[in-house]
């Protein structure tokens, strides 16, 4: 029931003739309504005019071969009369508009309207804008709530034509219009854009080519949809349901994991092996992706992570017309009993029990998309939260929101959906025992805060965006304090007690480069006016960017740490690559505890920090003048720092309008030497003017997947 009776096969067939200049009638069963004054028009050929209406409706980067339009805002149909020519008033012209296999008035998903004098932009109409004669246009208008997705319209029995509906958030009437150029271009036109990865004192950009017009896609987009369990169990109302962007979003929340077996498009593995699919590091944009699960008859492409199911969501929300945007937020809870408090438990040597199921993931990424909310109180309309990413299930679904930013930030945590799980992300309270060896427990003073640098992509340029304001007021403020009680959660804010007077804090080097020996440093002091006799623990380990802890980096016991009245104390801790380098995953990330305990008191305060090795840089240099249709070449190159060589080594690039529908890539055949440049020249040719993106992934056994990306602005 999903495959509706014109989809592309058929249409392939028996809709091909239709598009420009055919005399072709096609008599189909059609309920005549007209009255005996009104004379029907006698319509020899049409033009659906594509290259006008695509362009007028900012979709014709999509292609100008069919009509793509976006609801609520009128698109040309020229007519050709066989005889007689329009005379207002005297003829007429009766219009169905259907979509969805089961097509009905009251679902909306029908429409049956005839000429006016004028277009009404509130609901679907047709009106002749051209003087009478042989030769009419006609402008017909959808209505600005109207369900996205495939039609076919119906004029007078006569001719039949189908046409692509999407969202417009250029319409003042859509529910998802957004009232600043500016950032529509960045958020329904840009097909690239940068995704946060890295941690909270080192926001890492990563580029990502969401490729939302690419050849096929907006066909794979609409597929998604007609593939979501609730179109197989009840089309009709499905259909009915993409008028509602909430709706839309909801379905693709649900869609881009596959947890549910529903035929949705990834399946998550957050493992160090990959073993019978590709690493979500390889990943440089959705294209391919999309393309795997419509080529494989919608089997789950294996595999991704939280940055690839949101970029994912991305692109098909903006392929439909919804403004999105990728968002990551830095230190991120996952509170999987829903009482808004994540516990962590670590023992006398500084490794974190696994006692619990909630996790503070170092970064983890969503989708905020642009709508109103008329199905909640007034005042919640904007940016929404949603996540596709498969973490708890809502409604029996592993699906999350959308929720209000505003309900987030206020603590509204009754409003719809998932409105406590988002809350708990950004705002859940951090409370940190040390378990001793006899089993006592005891609450560690902590300094750690949830929910921090919440980023995304600036509109029309590549820096970094902080939103952390639209989520949470200041930590520890007022506000933020009066919101926490507002979610009916226990008031614990850690204070800066004074407690034993003893202070740990954790300093790393500028520098920090993936191949290098480096030290960091715990800073213990003593602020009270006697002595003090401590045990350090200065502990590091790799860490996924989940929270997962993994093997240790490098480790320092110090049972006896004298500190005088006012005394302090800086220890340092030798990471050397030799121990690392086995130990790390491809999130590049390390991270450093240090726990001080106080013998006389058993009192025990945590720093902790997480550090990111930096990659060595991809250099991108473009050999020729950047035109259209004009072959270019890419110079890529990449020094190799560290102290071994690297081999089974490539690069491979990907642009929206640069490299075509796949990525390019060339394979460096010799290993590359420590110190030696890895240097390949790869050519591609542009197909769009404007500024475009070429973004650049180095593969190799020892640094893995590198990536880089430089912008270029093609030439007409």
């Amino acid at each position: 029931m999903g495959d509706y009776k014109y989809a592309r096969a058929e249409r392939d067939s028996a809709l091909v003739k239709l598009q420009e200049g055919s005399a072709l009638q096609l008599f189909l069963p059609f309920k005549d309504s007209q009255t005996s004054r009104d004379m029907a028009l006698d319509i020899g050929s049409w033009d659906l005019a594509c290259d006008f209406n695509n362009t007028d409706h900012r979709t014709e980067l999509n292609g100008t071969d069919r009509l793509i339009v976006r609801r609520g805002q009128p698109f040309t149909v020229n007519l050709s009369l066989r005889s007689g020519s329009y005379q207002p008033g005297v003829h007429q012209l009766h219009i169905t508009a259907d979509t969805g296999p089961q097509p009905v008035e009251e679902y909306g998903t029908r429409a049956v309207f005839g000429l006016s004098d004028a277009i009404d932009n509130t609901r679907w109409c047709a009106a002749v804008t051209s003087p009478p004669g042989d030769m009419i246009s006609l402008s017909i208008c959808s209505a600005p709530d109207a369900p996205i997705g495939r039609y076919i319209l119906t004029l007078d029995s006569q001719i039949q034509f189908e046409l692509i509906l999407l969202f417009n958030p250029w319409c003042p009437r859509d529910a998802v219009y957004m009232d600043s150029q500016e950032k529509l271009e960045e958020y329904v036109l840009a097909q690239d854009g940068i995704i946060y990865k890295g941690d909270a004192k080192y926001p890492l950009p990563s580029p990502w080519y969401f490729g939302q017009f690419e050849d096929s896609i907006l066909d794979i987009c609409l597929k998604i949809l007609d593939k979501n369990p609730k179109c197989q169990r009840n089309p009709g109302k499905d259909c009915s349901g993409r008028r509602n962007p909430v709706y839309v979003t909801r379905v693709l929340s649900a869609m881009v994991n596959s947890n549910d077996r529903d035929n949705g498009v990834l399946e998550g593995c957050w493992k160090n092996s990959f073993e019978g699919g590709i690493s979500p590091m390889s990943w440089k944009g959705s294209v391919n992706i999309l393309r795997n699960w419509d080529s494989t008859s919608c089997m789950p492409v294996r595999y991704g992570q939280c940055w690839v199911f949101a970029a994912i969501a991305c692109t098909v929300s903006r392929a439909v017309g919804i403004p999105c945007r990728v968002v990551t937020n830095y230190l991120s809870a996952h509170d999987t009993n829903s009482n808004l408090v994540i516990e962590r438990y670590f023992d006398e040597k500084g490794q974190l029990l696994n006692t619990t199921r909630d996790m503070i993931w170092n970064y983890h990424c969503w989708v905020e998309s642009w709508m109103t909310r008329p199905d909640l109180k007034a005042g919640f309309d904007g940016w929404q939260a949603s996540d596709p990413t498969p973490q708890e299930k809502s409604e029996g679904v592993y699906c999350c929101g959308p929720v209000p930013l505003r309900a987030i930030k206020e603590g509204e945590l009754t409003l719809k959906y998932d409105a406590p799980f988002v809350f708990a992300e950004v705002n859940a309270d951090l409370e940190t025992y040390l378990k001793y060896k006899d089993g006592s427990v005891k609450r560690v003073f902590d300094k750690g805060q949830v929910g921090q640098k919440i980023s995304t992509k600036s509109v029309g340029s590549d820096e970094r965006e902080d939103i952390t304001h639209l989520y949470k007021y200041p930590e520890g403020s007022d506000e933020e304090r009066e919101v926490f009680k507002k979610a009916d959660h226990q008031n614990k804010l850690l204070k800066q007690q004074d407690n034993t007077g003893l202070h740990v804090t954790i300093k790393v080097s500028a520098e920090m480069r993936k191949g290098c020996d480096f030290d960091v440093f715990a800073l213990v002091a003593n602020n009270t006016s006697v002595d003090k006799k401590c045990r350090l623990v200065f502990a590091s380990r790799a860490l996924t960017y989940d929270g997962t802890i993994g093997q240790e980096c490098g480790f320092k016991d110090l049972l006896n740490v004298e500190l005088p009245p006012a005394g302090e104390r800086k220890v340092p801790l030798r990471l050397n690559y030799s121990k690392y380098c086995n130990a790390i995953t491809q999130d590049n990330l390390i991270r450093l505890g240090a726990l001080l305990i106080d013998y006389s008191t058993k009192e025990a305060i945590l720093a902790m920090r997480t550090i990111v090795l930096e990659n060595p840089q991809i250099s991108v240099k473009i050999l020729g003048e950047p035109k259209v249709n004009r072959r270019l070449a890419a110079e890529v190159s990449l020094q190799n720092t560290l102290p071994e060589p690297l081999e089974a080594c490539c690069f491979s690039i990907e642009g929206a309008n640069l490299t075509g529908t796949e990525p390019i890539t060339e394979t460096i055949s010799t290993r590359v030497e420590p110190g030696q440049e890895a240097k390949v020249k790869i050519y591609f040719t542009p197909t769009h003017c404007g500024l475009r993106k070429l973004l650049v992934d180095f593969n190799s056994d020892k640094l893995g997947h590198v990536k880089g990306f430089r912008n270029v602005i093609i030439g007409k």
